[in-house]
């Protein structure tokens, strides 16, 4: 008798395969409201990959990442301008009052829709120019991209930018850091496999099957490439 391969394990949703839930218990955003914060603490989030800033900005509360240079109790603008219309790490802007040429992470695709992109540790973005009603940023991909001028951004590097500079040295703290995340590691190759493990095991290694799935193949069948737009060689 066979067992489920590792696609229908990972979808029964077993412990085994779920994320910590407490990993998970900072959830990033930001103010709706303007005016100036205080950081009140910067902590460590086994979910992310740079620390986590928590903001006080009057009764309220909210997390945001920690960039390169921030520090406890220090002031935060959020949303307004500082005199002589300065711009500090860690503040929270629009992208229409931020200087051209500054650095910038955890910026909104849309206004008001919280920070999606640079969020990695050691990451940032540059502004280029702005147009009429968006912003050109130079993302870390070395892609330029145009934003609303109204989406907000974080002024500054994201922290810890050294995270790849310690080796891991033991696979079983590579297995933890991985746990904490519920990311699959380590990633077994398919045609590697015992053939009642995986549609692509056994062979040898030699015969390497058809990775293209039927479309109605049944859930564990339904792996490799699934509906590619073309297969094979393109004619020149």
């Amino acid at each position: 008798m066979g067992k489920r391969i590792i696609q229908q394990a990972r979808g029964h949703g077993s412990f085994t395969y779920r994320v910590r839930r407490k990993a998970y218990k900072f959830r990033l955003k930001y103010p709706p409201t303007s005016g100036f914060g205080k950081v009140a603490k910067l902590l460590n989030s086994p979910a992310h990959t740079a620390p986590i800033a928590k903001i006080k900005v009057g009764t309220e509360i909210f997390y945001d990442i920690a960039v390169d240079g921030l520090v406890e109790g220090q002031d935060i603008a959020i949303g307004n301008k500082r005199e002589n219309s300065e711009v500090k790490a860690g503040d929270i802007m629009q992208l229409a009052d931020i200087p051209t040429g500054t650095e910038i992470c955890n910026i909104e695709t849309m206004p008001f829709g919280g920070g999606k992109l640079v969020r990695t540790s050691g990451t940032s973005a540059k502004i280029l120019k702005k147009e009429s009603g968006n912003v050109i940023v130079l993302l870390p991909s070395k892609q330029e991209k145009s934003f609303s001028d109204k989406a907000r951004a974080t002024v500054g590097i994201v922290a810890a930018a050294g995270r790849l500079d310690k080796p891991i040295v033991k696979a079983g703290k590579m297995w933890h850091m991985m746990k904490a995340r519920n990311k699959l590691w380590p990633r077994t190759s398919a045609v590697k496999m015992n053939v009642v493990d995986h549609p692509f095991g056994s062979g040898r290694g030699k015969r390497i099957k058809s990775k293209i799935a039927k479309r109605n193949a049944p859930p564990g069948r339904k792996v490799g490439l699934l509906r590619p737009r073309r297969t094979g060689r393109r004619k020149k």
